[in-house]
C-alpha cells in the first residue's frame, strides 16, 4: 500500500547521506549543497526565471523542489511501490534518473530504454518489491565499484547502498 507523502517522508533519508556544500577536488559533479550540483541549480533558477547564484547560497525549499520535480517526479515515484522508490530515488539522486529507471527496468526483466512507463510501473507493483530492491542495489554497487573515483569515494557509497537497501527492505517488510 501506498503511503501519502512519502517524498515528504523519504527527502530528508537522503539529504542525511547528501549534507552541506562540498567542493571535493576529485568529485567530477563539483560543488553540490544538500546533493545539489551548480549545473542542476543552475538549469533549476534558469527554469524559474531567478538570477543564477552559487549553490552554497541555495534554500531549503528550493532543495525540496529540486528533489521533488527532477528526481522523484522523474522516476514516477508516486507509482512506485513502498521500499522501491526510496531505493530508486536514492539511486536517482546518486548516479541519474536515466540510469535509476533502468536499473529497475532491468530489475523488472524489461528491456532498458531509461523511460518510466506503463509497462515499468506495471512490472514495478506486481514483481517482490524485496526482490526488486535487491536487484537495483547489486547493479547500483557492481556500477559505482567501477568508477574511476572509487578509490575516493568507494568506502561511502558502499556504506550509503548498504544502509539505503536495509532501509528499502524494512520499508518493504523484508528487514
Amino acid at each position: 500500500m501506498k503511503k501519502t507523502n512519502r517524498f515528504l517522508e523519504l527527502l530528508p533519508r537522503i539529504l542525511k547521506h547528501e549534507g552541506g556544500f562540498v567542493d571535493h577536488p576529485k568529485d567530477p559533479g563539483g560543488a553540490t549543497n544538500f546533493g545539489v550540483t551548480q549545473a542542476v541549480y543552475d538549469s533549476f533558477r534558469r527554469n524559474a526565471k531567478l538570477p543564477i547564484q552559487s549553490v552554497a547560497n541555495i534554500k531549503y525549499n528550493e532543495v525540496s523542489s529540486i528533489y521533488k520535480l527532477m528526481y522523484w517526479d522523474a522516476i514516477r515515484g508516486d507509482n512506485l511501490p513502498v521500499g522501491v522508490d526510496y531505493a530508486v530515488l536514492d539511486l536517482a539522486v546518486n548516479s541519474g534518473v536515466h540510469r535509476a529507471i533502468r536499473y529497475l527496468q532491468l530489475a523488472c526483466g524489461l528491456k532498458d530504454d531509461g523511460i518510466i512507463g506503463p509497462r515499468t510501473i506495471e512490472a514495478a507493483t506486481t514483481l517482490p518489491s524485496g526482490s526488486l530492491v535487491q536487484a537495483i542495489m547489486a547493479r547500483r554497487a557492481s556500477f559505482v565499484s567501477q568508477l574511476r573515483t572509487f578509490a575516493t569515494f568507494g568506502k561511502g557509497w558502499f556504506r550509503r547502498i548498504n544502509e539505503v537497501r536495509a532501509v528499502a527492505l524494512e520499508d518493504v517488510g523484508v528487514a
